[in-house]
């Protein structure tokens, strides 16, 4: 393969995701993202898709924070539900996110929305829950775009604190 058609390869993929794994690239991230065959829109279809236990798919959820309409994003565990209250507690009062305010702050699409490489710094919080695991797979930029991490990587990648949000 010549290096021309890498080049035109990889400007044919998705832009959120060729723009996470640079970021990660940059951040010096030992595992480049992957993209699947199939959507991963879900935690379960990542986790199907995977061959991986649910609770493995770091989901990213976004809720718009009413005092300044900042994006909270949530790195929850796949097999949890986000409890609104205790994340408003730590990030103050919340409101609904819908595709529109998400794709404008985060610079990705809902069902793609990793936990780096944000067009605007996040308020960012890690559940807790996804310490259970030794190896978890968070979204990269696009439905079908994955990467692979750890708990600890995740916190280091995202400077976020830990908390009970489920």
């Amino acid at each position: 393969m010549s290096e021309t058609t890498l080049i035109q390869d990889l400007q044919d993929l998705p832009e959120g995701f060729r723009h996470v794994s640079a970021v990660l690239g940059t951040l010096g991230h030992p595992h480049a993202p992957i993209l699947l065959e199939v959507n991963a829109r879900t935690a379960q279809e990542a986790a199907d898709a995977l061959g991986v236990q649910l609770g493995q798919i770091a989901k990213s959820v976004i809720f718009r924070r009413r005092a300044d309409d900042v994006a909270v994003l949530v790195v929850t565990s796949g097999d949890r539900r986000v409890d609104e209250k205790k994340v408003a507690a730590l990030a103050g009062p919340l409101g609904r996110a819908d595709a529109d305010f998400v794709k404008a702050r985060t610079g990705f699409t809902i069902g793609g929305v990793s936990p780096v490489g944000h067009a605007n710094a996040p308020v960012t919080l890690i559940d807790r829950e996804l310490l259970r695991f030794d190896e978890i797979w968070a979204a990269a930029g696009h439905p079908k775009g994955v990467f692979r991490l750890s708990p600890a990587e995740l916190q280091a990648l995202t400077q976020a604190p830990v908390a009970d949000v489920t």
